[in-house]
């Protein structure tokens, strides 16, 4: 069965052939480290993780590249604030923080949340700031073929033009004619307005050690630059998928491909863009109050049930959050974890607190959930396939047929390492696994309790064990092999 991406450039939904057999070779835009990581940042990282792991679940080799801006206008707007009279230190800045030392930080904040929720780390995640020489090198062959020139006003500023190559406006399907100029340095220096930057000739007002020496004069790249010099490094001047957020499009990834192009790459034969988050229909705005960061996902829900939220739209599609929508997914993933967790311990003896590894790669998804990764990764559906499988083998438990509850046990189970679910970090580590371990062994004794309680036909005693344990939060479940618990949901 082939695998169909849609390509944003083509507007339709083609076969997926790599360029190099059993090898893809997939880049996707990481992020400008200027702030915390917002939600639309780890949406876009789960769903090119999702697609990662679903062309490796197909036996593709995929080598994975994920730049890091660390050199940008906005850092050092807010490093140049962190240095002001009035600056006031708050969680996310601090005060005197030099451009790089914020960056760095920032960059450890995003690796935190995509470990947290089980992004599994790109095979090469390049600086810009470590990949000044290459973008030199593309810069100059672009004014060698015709299509960037310095600028007109001395400023050291070095454009791309964009008039100069035919197809540009070709990815978002625009008439240049059509376009707005580029807002990134003043017009006076253009032969174009809508000419884009590829290099920025220092001003007073930079710090020093944001700039580096180059033919056209001391500076710092433009942000559409870096993306072309890091893909050609790591991927070739031809690769398999670029992919990045809807709001990319336009002008970055439009310029990206442009200036590649420009200077005789093929460049990616895929384009793939996710959608943005809402809430409650809205676009997220800190002005307006109605946002919600990764990081207060986590504190009402476990990082498998963020993921499952973040992850369970169509990738292209827009996603909705909703003040009770983390309770959806969590209830979604209770149904999952609760139909395996009690499979393991019907079939196989496995309790909650049990030491069990398990090899995933000899465990198969159903063709339904198989096919509708295939088109076009629609999770929506395979997500369908999945909880299908869920009630199946829940139905063979119920009926003691245990050889169809392992294969829907099995199939529940490749299917979530597909989707990523088992690789999100809970919260609190060590600490976790020890309360667990104490409450196992409180759970045990009161269950103890119970089976006593039972066998003498002390049934009120027996209820009113069940009760206080349901008022912690802990079901019970009376089975023909002894109770069973778990936390709910």
């Amino acid at each position: 069965m082939s695998i169909r991406f849609y390509d944003t450039k083509q507007a339709i939904t083609r076969d997926f052939v790599p360029l190099i057999e059993g090898k893809v070779g997939l880049y996707y835009c990481g992020a400008t480290v200027q702030g915390m990581p917002h939600v639309g940042h780890v949406r876009s990282a789960i769903a090119f993780d999702i697609l990662t792991r679903w062309l490796e679940n197909r036996g593709y080799e995929v080598t994975v590249v994920r730049n890091v801006t660390d050199i940008d206008d906005k850092i050092l707007e807010k490093s140049a604030a962190s240095f002001g009279e009035d600056f006031e230190e708050d969680e996310d800045y601090f005060a005197n923080e030099a451009w790089f030392a914020l960056a760095y930080r920032f960059e450890q904040e995003f690796a935190s949340a995509y470990d947290t929720l089980g992004v599994r780390r790109p095979t090469y995640e390049p600086r810009a700031t470590g990949h000044i020489t290459e973008m030199h090198q593309l810069i100059n062959t672009l004014i060698e073929r015709g299509h960037a020139y310095p600028a007109l006003d001395g400023s050291g500023d070095v454009y791309f033009d964009v008039r100069s190559f035919p197809a540009y406006g070709s990815l978002t399907h625009q008439n240049v004619d059509d376009m707005q100029g580029a807002p990134d340095a003043d017009p006076r220096g253009k032969r174009d307005p809508r000419d884009f930057a590829l290099w920025k000739g220092h001003k007073d007002t930079d710090p020093e050690t944001a700039s580096w020496p180059s033919p056209w004069g001391a500076g710092r790249p433009g942000w559409h630059l870096e993306c072309s010099a890091m893909v050609t490094k790591y991927l070739g001047t031809a690769f398999d998928i670029h992919g990045g957020g809807l709001d990319l499009r336009f002008p970055h990834h439009e310029n990206e491909m442009a200036q590649s192009m420009a200077a005789g790459h093929d460049f990616a034969n895929f384009w793939m863009h996710n959608g943005m988050v809402t809430y409650q229909g809205e676009k997220m705005s800190k002005s307006i109050g109605n946002t919600i960061s990764p990081a207060e996902m986590l504190e009402l829900a476990t990082p498998r049930v963020v993921r499952y939220f973040l992850g369970q739209a169509h990738y292209r599609s827009q996603l909705d959050y909703r003040p009770e929508s983390l309770a959806e997914a969590g209830a979604a993933v209770e149904r999952i974890d609760g139909f395996v967790a009690n499979a393991l311990a019907r079939i196989h003896g496995v309790g909650p607190n049990d030491d069990f590894s398990i090899d995933m790669h000899h465990f198969e998804v159903t063709e339904a959930f198989e096919s509708a990764m295939n088109d076009d990764l629609n999770v929506p559906q395979a997500l369908a396939a999945l909880h299908e499988t869920v009630r199946r083998g829940n139905t063979a438990l119920a009926a003691g047929d245990l050889e169809t509850a392992d294969e829907a046990m099995q199939q529940v189970m490749a299917m979530t390492y597909a989707l990523g679910l088992d690789d999100t970090i809970e919260q609190g580590g060590a600490a976790n696994a020890a309360q667990g371990a104490a409450l196992d062994v409180l759970v045990a004794a009161q269950l103890a309790d119970r089976a006593a309680a039972r066998a003498a036909k002390d049934w009120a005693r027996s209820d009113a064990i069940r009760d206080t344990l349901a008022a912690a939060g802990i079901v019970v479940e009376d089975s023909a092999d002894g109770a069973r618990w778990s936390l709910k949901a």
